[in-house]
C-alpha cells in the first residue's frame, strides 16, 4: 500500500554554492582529486556536475563505507565506473582504510608530472589533492585517517565541514578539504530518497515518514532478511502495520497503547546512520 506523494527535497545552503566557486578558483593549484562516494549509494552519492569543476584532473574515486554495502551489487557499480576510466578504491575508511594503496595510487598518477618537472630542473613540490564528496560521505574521516590524527571535525551528520582548508598528510602530499556538496535540484525522486535515507541531508528538513517508508520498502524488496534480523518481524505490504510491529518490539508505545510513529521513524533512520543495518546497496545497477 503506497500512500506517498512525490517527494521534493531542497537543501542547498549558501556555503555549498561558495564551495563550488572556490573549487573553480583553486583548480589551477590542484594535481589530483579524491572523489569520495558512499558505497551503499554509488550512483546517488556522486556529485552530478563535478566534472564541470574538476575538468580533466586525474581522479581517484574512494568508495567509502564499503563494509556497510552489498558488495555484490556495489561491485557492479565499481565495474561501471572502471569502464568509464575511473580508478576506484573501495574501502572501510573507519576501521581499516588502506592508506598505502591510496598513496601508491596517488604517486602512480603523479609519476609523469614529477618526471617532467625533474627533467626541466624544477624544484619538486608536494602533490596537491582536492577532496570532494556529498555531505556525510566520509571525507573528514578519510582525511583524519590519512593524517593519522584529528585534523578536521567529523560527525555522522551532514554539514560538519564548513570551510576549505589545506592539510599536510605526508611529506609529499597535502590535501584541500572541502564542505560536502549537493546540487540545488534533484531530477530523480529515487536519488533524493536515497540521499535522505543515507543521511546526506539534515533530518530536520525531511518528511521522516516518507523516508522511513522508502527505507522499509527497499529493504523488504531486496533485503528482507536484514529487516527480520534487526527488528525480529516480517515486513508486510502495509506500511503502518510494519511500523506498528517495529514500534511494539522497540517499546515505542505511548498512553492508550498507541504507537509513537515519529519515534519509530527516527529509530529506522538512526539504525541506518549508525551502521546497524548493513550489507545494503540502495542504488541498483
Amino acid at each position: 500500500m503506497d500512500n506517498r506523494q512525490n517527494t521534493t527535497i531542497n537543501w542547498y545552503p549558501g556555503h555549498m554554492a561558495k564551495t563550488k566557486r572556490l573549487i573553480k578558483e583553486n583548480m589551477d593549484k590542484i594535481d589530483i582529486v579524491y572523489e569520495v562516494v558512499d558505497a551503499r549509494i554509488p550512483f546517488s552519492s556522486k556529485i552530478v556536475d563535478i566534472d564541470e569543476y574538476i575538468q580533466t584532473k586525474p581522479r581517484i574515486m574512494i568508495m567509502s563505507k564499503y563494509d556497510l554495502c552489498d558488495t555484490t551489487e556495489t561491485g557492479k557499480w565499481i565495474h561501471y565506473y572502471e569502464e568509464k576510466g575511473y580508478i576506484v578504491l573501495p574501502m572501510d575508511i573507519v576501521h581499516s582504510v588502506d592508506l598505502k594503496k591510496i598513496l601508491e595510487t596517488t604517486n602512480l598518477l603523479m609519476k609523469n608530472e614529477l618526471e617532467k618537472r625533474e627533467k626541466k630542473g624544477m624544484i619538486q613540490r608536494r602533490t596537491r589533492v582536492l577532496v570532494v564528496g556529498i555531505p556525510n560521505a566520509g571525507k573528514s574521516t578519510l582525511i583524519n585517517r590519512l593524517v593519522g590524527k584529528k585534523a578536521v571535525n567529523v560527525g555522522n551528520r551532514p554539514g560538519v565541514t564548513k570551510n576549505m582548508d589545506w592539510i599536510r598528510i605526508h611529506e609529499d602530499i597535502e590535501l584541500l578539504d572541502t564542505p560536502g556538496i549537493l546540487w540545488p535540484k534533484f531530477d530523480q525522486q529515487t536519488v533524493a530518497l536515497n540521499l535522505a535515507s543515507l543521511t546526506a541531508i539534515k533530518e530536520e528538513i525531511l518528511p521522516l515518514d516518507e523516508v522511513a517508508y522508502y527505507i522499509l520498502e527497499t529493504l523488504s524488496k531486496y533485503y528482507p532478511d536484514v529487516v527480520k534480523e534487526r527488528y525480529g518481524i516480517e515486513v508486510t505490504e502495509d506500511f503502518l502495520e510494519t511500523i506498528e510491529k517495529i514500534g511494539r518490539k522497540r517499546g515505542c508505545v505511548i498512553r492508550g497503547g498507541i504507537i509513537d510513529e515519529e519515534k519509530v521513524y527516527s529509530i529506522i533512520l538512526q539504525d541506518i546512520k549508525e551502521g546497524y543495518i548493513k550489507g545494503i546497496t540502495f542504488d541498483r545497477y
